[in-house]
């Protein structure tokens, strides 16, 4: 896994709001772009999209929105006639209206039953840039240059379509409409706008949001030393906050709040872009940053009580490196209690994750240790560092034994040597917590993307047998991981979104934590919904013409969902640990996409269903169409030699690397 080299400050999702009610005649004093710029935003289903990734449409439409608005539904019925004639075109709707929110535009949607998404411009920047004016006013774009090839009625942008289905530059270039005003205040305010002050206004969001990663010996590619470098970085800076790249925080605002909230304000978003804009001014004074002149400490949480050595690996430039199992020696002759853990990669460029768990005897060689594991003691990947309970909760450090680590490499052009470290932080020697943190993974050994495949789900979860306290969550995919959405299902049926993730980086992977911790009654489904990109439109695809199965390289595929949790009922001294019996169904629960304890065929992945379906009618002993936990085994005897067969033979390294290897 590699840093984006993408120049940092924060970033959020650039999303947009505007509108008031008045009738409205196109204003000519409005410019509209030559050419607009990419940006990410997220549509009323909570998917991200951006201009940039539609490289496999002949041309794209954009049709400014507002809720309830009959001129933008009757402009929406239009969009939708033109989506069944065009299906080499994507279209989608922009909302910019001031106050609209997601949950608006989904209502709106499925009222006027929609297939085409509403994407959010709450901070109006998409609208502001491309020169909406009003509700229904269609924009027709070209997608490698995002060149504006039309503006005006949506009748009009019909005629565009037709011209360019033809080989021809659109006819009409623009055609005056009419409609509901959306209001931009800030359009036109560039002299305001270059008074925004870098010292008052930008160098502290800078340093709030930016230099955590973006200083002298940081993960960040550059240090935000002071102002010359941030001038010479602002139309990237620009970029990365249009594009929801910086800062790498993806989680949205439609599910339950979280700690270390690492997203910008609207207004600081605006406030940043506006500011580069205008040309990035700087009217004086002493320099925040400068005086700053902050340095990453090598513990970004302090000094480890105990810092553990992972056994060095000498790294190839290129090529594939196996899973690697290093072994370190625990030296703590007394238990102890582990309440936080760090990581410190060698070669950051190369370590792409690192597990670790206690081995209390003599471990076995290789891989097979793992299977030896008594406890988690966190992860690393890129964006997260580590792994922290709550005060008053602790996982348990026997003494001696062993530490083991699984590594996770990839060349990356350049011949090296890692020499990572591990850090513990104990409870006060004599002290115990009174809970303890439990860990466990969602996973889904049966996943299948179909080449070409883009939105491509695949569903698994946990069935908590008894009453839980989930704490925090981990997301892991590969390059093809688009978005990811994890849920709780009690058992009366009631849905709860948890944590949703409108677009996944593949290069930022984190552990996410509630800012209150979530009551998981007993009986309820965590579920973890990942969403898959196998298509060309993907910039890191290895290969879209190839099937993805379940993998340990970045060119195959993972579902894996981390969940820290405690048993309501434990304590330490007196345990419950419940987790083994959850996880005795989880091969079941990735058949079960459903959700209602029974595999039907139609559920399994095509080769899952190929292997099974001769013999379905067999193992349905009751013949109510699904196949129950009571009526399991023989299923999982069948599919089981298919996952160790593909275990054993692993899809090749595709020639195209592209990301796959990073």
């Amino acid at each position: 896994m590699r840093i984006r080299i993408l120049a940092g400050v924060a970033a959020l999702a650039i999303a947009g709001a505007a509108g008031t009610a008045l009738a409205y005649k196109v204003d000519d004093k409005i410019q509209i772009p030559a050419a607009v710029d990419d940006f990410r935003l997220a549509d009323h289903e909570g998917f991200a999209h951006s201009l940039r990734r539609l490289n496999d449409v002949d041309a794209v439409v954009l049709l400014s929105h507002i809720n309830g608005d009959a001129g933008s539904r009757n402009a929406a019925k239009a969009l939708e006639l033109l989506k069944t004639q065009y299906p080499k075109v994507e279209f989608m709707m922009l909302n910019s209206a001031l106050g609209a929110t997601r949950d608006q535009n989904a209502t709106e949607a499925k009222a006027q039953g929609l297939t085409i998404p509403i994407l959010l411009d709450e901070q109006q920047l998409a609208g502001e840039q491309l020169g909406v004016s009003y509700a229904g006013e269609a924009f027709v774009l070209q997608p490698r240059t995002l060149k504006v090839l039309y503006h005006g009625k949506v009748d009009g942008a019909g005629k565009a379509l037709a011209d360019i289905a033809a080989g021809k530059m659109p006819s009409v270039a623009k055609m005056e409409g009419s409609g509901t005003a959306i209001a931009f205040p800030e359009r036109g305010r560039r002299a305001q706008h270059a008074q925004i002050s870098y010292e008052k206004d930008i160098a502290p969001i800078l340093m709030d949001k930016c230099v955590s990663c973006h200083q002298d010996g940081g993960i960040g590619p550059f240090a935000m030393k002071d102002y010359a470098v941030v001038k010479g970085f602002a139309p990237m800076i620009r970029e990365a906050i249009r594009t929801d790249t910086m800062p790498p925080w993806y989680p949205d605002t439609s599910a339950k709040k979280l700690k270390h909230d690492g997203a910008l304000s609207n207004e600081q978003i605006k406030t940043i872009v506006h500011w580069v804009e205008a040309g990035a001014p700087r009217a004086g004074g002493p320099d925040p940053l400068a005086a700053a002149a902050t340095v990453a400490p090598e513990w970004p949480n302090g000094k480890p009580d105990l810092i553990l050595n992972i056994p060095s690996h000498d790294l190839p430039a290129s090529g594939v490196v196996d899973y690697q199992t290093k072994i370190a020696s625990n030296p703590t002759t007394k238990s102890r209690w582990v309440k936080a853990s760090a990581f410190l990669p060698g070669d950051r460029r190369a370590v792409h994750h690192i597990l670790a768990g206690h081995i209390p005897g003599k471990p076995l060689e290789g891989p097979a240790s793992m299977s030896q594991w008594q406890n988690s003691y966190g992860q690393y990947g890129t964006g997260g560092a580590g792994w922290e309970a709550p005060a008053g909760w602790g996982v348990e450090l026997p003494a001696g034994g062993s530490m083991g680590f699984q590594m996770h490499y990839t060349p990356y052009g350049k011949a090296s040597v890692d020499n990572s470290k591990m850090g513990l932080y104990f409870y006060p020697e004599g002290e115990t917590p009174t809970y303890i943190m439990r860990n466990a993974v969602i996973t889904d050994p049966f996943m299948e993307v179909e080449p070409g495949k883009d939105m491509h789900k695949e569903v698994s979860y946990l069935q908590f047998p008894k009453e839980a306290i989930l704490f925090s969550a981990m997301f892991h995919t590969h390059v093809r991981g688009q978005a990811a959405r994890l849920e709780m299902v009690e058992k009366d049926g009631k849905r709860t979104t948890l944590l949703n993730l409108p677009r996944f980086d593949f290069n930022w992977q984190t552990v996410y934590h509630f800012d209150e911790p979530v009551r998981v009654p007993a009986g309820a489904k965590i579920v973890s919904n990942n969403w898959y990109d196998n298509s060309v439109r993907s910039g890191s695809n290895p290969d879209p013409k190839q099937t993805v199965v379940w993998g340990d390289q970045s060119w195959e595929e993972m579902l894996y969902t981390s969940l820290f949790y405690q048993w309501t009922d434990e304590r330490v001294g007196a345990e419950a640990d419940a987790t083994k019996e959850m996880l005795s169904c989880r091969m079941f629960c990735a058949l079960d996409t459903n959700l209602d304890e029974k595999i039907q065929l139609a559920e399994m992945n095509p080769r899952i269903r190929a292997a099974v379906a001769p013999k379905f009618a067999e193992f349905d002993v009751n013949k109510d169409g699904g196949i129950d936990k009571s009526e399991f085994k023989p299923v999982l005897a069948v599919v089981q030699p298919i996952l160790a067969n593909e275990r054993a033979n692993p899809a090749p390294r595709p020639m195209q690397t592209a990301q796959a290897n990073r």
